[in-house]
């Protein structure tokens, strides 16, 4: 089984376990009559906040029909396409850093050195603002806004290295810049060459595959959203089954 089946298992772990004890609780709540209504309260509030908030990961995903906003990242993939070109532009492809690389890389060019030192913060806040300024950033306010996100910056950085490390590894892309290099010095017609070829294979990219690049990146760790969203939701129900 691969790595990637065993996360996405254990996300349907947690969303599968969250959901049965918020119907346990329910199910208690018919066998123990003096608690009946703080039991059901509960497990009701905690099954609707996961049950809602599961939707909303897979309406980030996917277009669901007559709900305005689902299938946003989708949508929005030419954004996100063009914030990962300035990223490489303006943060590793620049004329002194290429100067620099290239005078302590005699035999082989490698950029993964100065891929793993790029602040990929960019590109994530990119990614943040676009689901936040969606239908979901409402939601997601309820549990801290851009705050919740947080915690998927670092897997998010790392994942994004390790996809744009495998596009500078390319064997059209090393054999271009090669060409490049022999014939001519790091000037601006060799920054444009670069971008171009950037751009080619970013244009290379389809709705589908940005979409399920993205998936494989955040959604096991958008599952917290469901296991927080059944307890605060069983809490608020708790609450409310002493107001009623």
């Amino acid at each position: 089984m691969t790595s990637l089946k065993r996360r996405y298992r254990l996300h349907l772990n947690k969303i599968f376990l969250i959901n049965t004890i918020a119907i346990g609780f329910i199910f208690l709540s018919y066998i123990i009559e003096p608690l009946h209504q703080s039991l059901l309260y509960t497990g009701l509030f905690a099954l609707s906040g996961s049950l809602t908030n599961e939707l909303a990961i897979y309406m980030l995903f996917e277009k669901v029909p007559f709900l305005y906003g689902s299938g946003v990242i989708e949508l929005r993939f030419e954004e996100f396409k063009a914030s990962i070109k300035k990223l490489m532009m303006e943060q590793f492809f620049t004329p002194q850093q290429l100067q620099n690389f290239l005078a302590n890389e005699e035999k082989k060019i490698d950029l993964a050195p100065i891929i793993e030192q790029t602040d990929f913060s960019p590109a994530f806040d990119a990614l943040s603002k676009t689901v936040m300024e969606s239908s979901f950033g409402g939601m997601l306010n309820m549990f801290g806004g851009v705050n919740a996100l947080e915690n998927l910056k670092e897997p998010f950085s790392q994942k994004m290295k390790a996809a744009i490390i495998t596009i500078v590894h390319s064997q059209a892309f090393e054999d271009t810049l090669h060409n490049h290099l022999q014939k001519s010095s790091v000037n601006e017609d060799m920054l444009s060459s670069i971008e171009s070829i950037i751009t080619n294979r970013l244009d290379q990219l389809t709705p589908q595959m940005v979409k399920e690049m993205i998936q494989n990146l955040i959604k096991e760790h958008l599952s917290w959203l469901v296991i927080w969203g059944g307890v605060f939701g069983g809490v608020i129900g708790l609450v409310s089954s002493f107001l009623v």
